[in-house]
Order: structure tokens, then C-alpha cells, then sequence
């Protein structure tokens, strides 16, 4: 738990208490295909499509059932490491001596996290172009799971990074769910 870089607050996170009762079937679907990727995960990281991409709506709750995800695997002595896409990348450029040695630690991980992937970005500078390649490409080729979240749907990914969205697809084929619908931003129903 402690090398996984998930915060206190992320571990409380469980597919028990990821609300589904009264609200869209939407949110049921994306937990449905997000616990049986959780259920099946020893089969399927023998795959090539060993990974899983929750898409879409902010606040519909990605990263709760992706930490669900992680925190489940956690606790069966399966090594996941969470990377915050804005926050990573930011400490990755700050400390560019060492990105090299964070971003083969990242590939090599047994599964690797990524939050809010391109949260915010429009086109990625070089730097966020060459280490995020590099990152998913390693893990696509030698078949290492990754799970991903983010508000864009794969049409957007693509258009950020088409090398990049494509590989991701393809790992998550089976086992990707995109959430649509302001009605599913939980911060808006208070």
C-alpha cells in the first residue's frame, strides 16, 4: 500500500461504496464492467487486452472505481502504482534528472494507475509527448495492465496523441466503459 502512491483518502474507496441504488444505470454499467475486470483480473492480465479505460463524464466517478480496482488488487499482493496525470507530469518536468528512473519504474510496475489522463491538455509538449509514449508503449508491448481514467472519450485521446489513445484502446478492449451525462456528475445532484 505504501509504494502505491494511493493516498489515505483513495484507499477508502470500494466498489461497496461506489452508490449506484436510485441514480442512472449508466453509473451500474461502468461498475459492473469495472468489478468484473476486478473478479476476472487473474485471467485477464495473461491477455493482451489486460487493461481497463473508464471514460467520460467528470464526476461520475472514474477514479472511485478505478481506486476500488487498485485497493482490490492491493490487497491481493498485486503491485500497483498510482500516477496523477497533472500532478506526475508536473513532478516528472521539475525533477528532470530523474524523470527517466520515476518513468521506468512506472512501465516496469505490475500495474500501473493513471488518473485524469490529458486532464486539461489541448496538445502535449514534447517533454509529456516523449515520457508518455514511452511509458504506454513499454506497458503495451510487454503486456503489463494498466488502468486509466479520463474525461475525455477515445475520440479525444486520439486527437491528443493518436499512438498513445490507440495502444490504450486496444489494451482496454473488453473492458472499457465511457460515462456520458451531466445527469452522472455526482458534484451536481447537492
Amino acid at each position: 500500500m505504501r509504494t502505491s502512491k494511493i493516498t489515505e483518502e483513495f484507499r477508502k474507496l470500494t466498489f461497496g461504496n461506489y452508490i449506484t441504488e436510485g441514480k442512472s444505470e449508466k453509473l451500474t454499467k461502468g461498475k459492473e464492467v469495472a468489478f468484473e475486470y476486478t473478479k476476472n483480473f487473474a485471467e485477464i492480465r495473461k491477455r493482451r487486452e489486460n487493461s481497463i479505460a473508464l471514460l467520460g463524464q467528470v464526476g461520475s466517478g472514474k477514479t472511485h472505481l478505478l481506486c476500488a480496482v487498485s485497493n482490490n488488487l492491493l490487497s491481493k499482493g498485486v503491485q500497483v502504482i498510482y500516477f496523477q496525470y497533472v500532478e506526475s507530469i508536473s513532478e516528472l518536468r521539475s525533477d528532470y534528472k530523474e524523470a527517466h528512473e520515476k518513468v521506468n519504474e512506472l512501465k516496469k510496475s505490475e500495474v500501473l494507475f493513471i488518473d485524469d489522463l490529458f486532464k486539461g491538455v489541448d496538445l502535449l509538449t514534447k517533454f509529456e509527448r516523449q515520457n508518455l509514449y514511452e511509458l504506454i508503449n513499454y506497458r503495451y508491448l510487454n503486456h503489463l495492465p494498466t488502468l486509466v481514467s479520463s474525461e475525455l472519450n477515445f475520440e479525444g485521446l486520439l486527437k491528443i496523441d493518436e499512438a498513445i489513445g490507440s495502444r490504450i484502446y486496444e489494451m482496454s478492449y473488453g473492458h472499457r466503459y465511457v460515462f456520458s451525462g451531466l445527469e452522472l456528475n455526482h458534484r451536481m445532484r447537492k
